[in-house]
């Protein structure tokens, strides 16, 4: 089985979700997405995966630090998140069709 872990190393829950991952012998891609960020088109196919509206996988704090325009547009967000990706919620595990964001780690256990 494999795994892609879009991955923040200075965050605590992507790495305990990583390590949960490797505990369990998953064959893991690691993207360190602030250094390769999502184009709009990869964002979409994720958020599919996810099921989930970008509005869902935007850190809220981060978005104000940044001082971002209040929308709810799907695009708009989109756009947003592929320019700033430190807004987008991580940890982000796919495997196959599906993923899940590792908050708490365990749950990209239900991908398994």
């Amino acid at each position: 089985m494999k795994a892609v872990i879009y991955h923040n190393p200075r965050c605590t829950k992507s790495r305990q979700t990583l390590a949960l991952l490797r505990e369990h012998d998953v064959d893991i891609e690691v993207i360190e997405y602030l250094d390769t960020p999502l184009d709009a088109k990869e964002l979409r196919a994720l958020l599919k995966k996810l099921g989930m509206r970008a509005s869902e996988i935007v850190r809220r704090k981060e978005y104000r630090e940044l001082g971002l325009p209040d929308t709810e547009d799907e695009d708009e967000l989109v756009a947003l998140i592929a320019a700033h990706p430190k807004i987008m919620e991580r940890p982000i595990v796919v495997v196959g069709k599906a993923a899940r964001i590792g908050r708490p780690p365990e749950q990209v256990l239900e991908l398994l």
